[in-house]
Order: structure tokens, then sequence, then C-alpha cells
């Protein structure tokens, strides 16, 4: 199975480095690998302005192999294309491109694109499998937080309790999150689910053995989060 997560993570990385003349901010999963230890993802995620962005992506991705989807489930409403692409065995990997805005189904919790490309910068982005590294423009840690909060899926949780010790301005991720959403409610959640005994044990997983103390820290971190 390695070796299919390391055909998938190539193969985005590849795809990523043939579109590096258009503009693009990566979130979503790949992106959360520039602030915490590397993880797997199955989509890549990638936040453009408007169509004439898509259709220049599109037309690459059509190039690279990859084919547009028609029906498909992701996490977000709005305007939005998926491209996939078989590797292996009907293993595939997938491009999903959010178009002006990235709306969050459940919430209906909304950022602009030109929200997320303004609160992003070039990055270094890591494998989980393989050792190739790209700079890209990617959203920042504090951005994404704010959307992982307001998402609050488990994959959020998880990923908002590795990158918490990166945060530079927490009273700036608590108004965006209270301008779109609850934000008591949506730590709340977080705080029950990282208090749970399947919590640790799913970080450990996903990342290997997690030290005690460092599973403390990141909790004592998200805590501080409510003063």
């Amino acid at each position: 199975m390695t070796d299919l997560f390391s055909l998938r993570e190539g193969e985005i990385f590849r795809t990523l480095k043939e579109l590096n003349d258009c503009e693009f901010v990566v979130i979503g999963g790949y992106s959360v690998n520039a602030y915490t230890l590397p993880r797997f993802s199955v989509d890549c995620d990638i936040a453009v302005k408007d169509e004439d962005e898509l259709s220049k992506i599109a037309k690459n991705l059509l190039k690279l192999g990859y084919v547009k989807e028609q029906s498909f489930n992701v996490p977000y409403s709005g305007t939005f294309a998926r491209f996939e692409k078989k590797i292996e065995n009907n293993f595939s990997v997938s491009m999903d491109i959010l178009v002006g805005e990235v709306t969050d189904r459940m919430t209906s919790a909304s950022f602009s694109a030109d929200w997320v490309f303004k609160h992003s910068a070039l990055r270094i982005l890591k494998g989980k499998t393989i050792r190739e590294e790209l700079k890209l423009r990617t959203i920042n840690c504090d951005a994404l937080l704010v959307m992982k909060i307001v998402s609050c899926r488990s994959t959020d949780i998880r990923d908002v309790f590795m990158m918490i010790p990166n945060v530079e301005d927490k009273e700036w991720v608590k108004r965006e999150v209270a301008s779109r959403y609850n934000f008591k409610d949506r730590l709340d959640k977080i705080i029950e689910k990282v208090n749970s005994k399947q919590f640790k044990d799913g970080l450990s997983g996903v990342y290997g053995q997690f030290d005690r103390n460092v599973f403390d820290k990141h909790k004592k971190l998200i805590t501080k989060l409510l003063d």
C-alpha cells in the first residue's frame, strides 16, 4: 500500500510542477504538510480566482492524462471541478479546483478566493513517502487553521491539533472563525474530540508513536484558544 501512496504523491507533485505557470493557492491536506509532519492526502485541493484560471489549469490537466469527473462528493459547495487520473491498478489521483470561493457544505461558511490569496505565500511542501519538495503558493497557517476550525471534521480536528504550535495570531484566528460560525461551538467540539482516547490512538496510526509530552503541549495550546 505504501508503494501505491508513493505513486499517488509522486503524481500529485509532478502535476503541481506542470502547473507552475498558473495562479492558484494550495489548500486542504497538502497545505497542512507545510506546517507539520507530512501525512497522506487523498486529493489535492487548490483555489483559483476565476473561470479563466480554471480553464487554463483544466487544459494542462487534460494534457497530463486527467479526466474531468461529472459526479463526486466533496465537503464544499459552490463552483468547483474535479479532475482524476488513473495511475495503476485503478488507483487514482485527483485535483479539486475551487473557483472564486471556498464554501463549507456543512456550515455554509465561505472564504473568498481573494481572502485565500491574501493570506498565502510561497512555501515548501513536503511529501509523506517521497523526498521531493516543492515551493508553491500555499495558504498560511493561521488562515488554514480558521478554515479547519470552521469545518471541524475529524481530519480537520487532527490537522488543527498538529498545526496549533505554529499559530502566529490566535486573536485573529478567533475573530475570523467567529465572523463565520460560533467559535465556542467549534472549539468545544475540537476539545471533546481531542480528549477522547480514540483521538490519540488515531494520531499514532497516522504519524507513528506520539510522544506524551508533545501531545499534552498541543492539547494545552488548543485549550488556550478559549482564553
